[in-house]
């Protein structure tokens, strides 16, 4: 089972304001479509339907919701965390958690890896990324993203992967 979150923050860990992306950087939303196709992304109902309610192409979309007749076309609807684990231990690709705060907080105990685009600028916002205990993630990749005529924010690509503790090797 792979399970990873993706998401962008600015420097204050804003992800969100009324359940869309404060900011314009494309070459962020590039990255995270090179991330996810072909793979598995999951997300309240709130950050879908703030999408447009509709999947993204090339990728399956788990829509997590406690409305019991939630029902969207072209997603899979799940009410509990572990209804996407135990998908999660069947799909052979990644598992991408992709928002809004509650479900990164959900999630966060079961990643494995964490993929974090950082803007160097702050902004607006009513939705801050959970607090990670960032000791224990070792930082395995970093990208500066490349600033331009339509990204006019300076930003960073981060890959961070889960430390293994003693407790559990044994």
């Amino acid at each position: 089972m792979m399970l990873a979150a993706i998401w962008a923050q600015d420097e204050q860990g804003t992800i969100g304001k009324k359940n869309r992306l404060p900011w314009h950087l494309p070459n962020d939303l590039k990255f995270f479509k090179q991330m996810t196709e072909d793979n598995t992304i999951v997300m309240g109902r709130k950050t879908f339907e703030g999408m447009g309610s509709r999947p993204l192409p090339n990728r399956q979309t788990i829509v997590m919701t406690r409305d019991k007749d939630y029902q969207a076309q072209g997603v899979i609807v799940f009410h509990t965390i572990e209804e996407v684990l135990d998908y999660a231990k069947t799909f052979t690709g990644i598992t991408f958690i992709a928002g809004g705060s509650a479900i990164y907080e959900d999630f966060l105990p079961h990643c494995d890896v964490l993929y974090r685009t950082l803007i160097h600028h702050t902004f607006e916002g009513d939705a801050k990324f959970p607090i990670v205990s960032w000791d224990d993630w070792t930082l395995i990749n970093l990208s500066e993203g490349e600033q331009d005529e339509e990204n006019h924010y300076a930003y960073q690509f981060e890959t961070y992967q889960r430390k293994v503790s003693s407790e559990q090797i044994n």
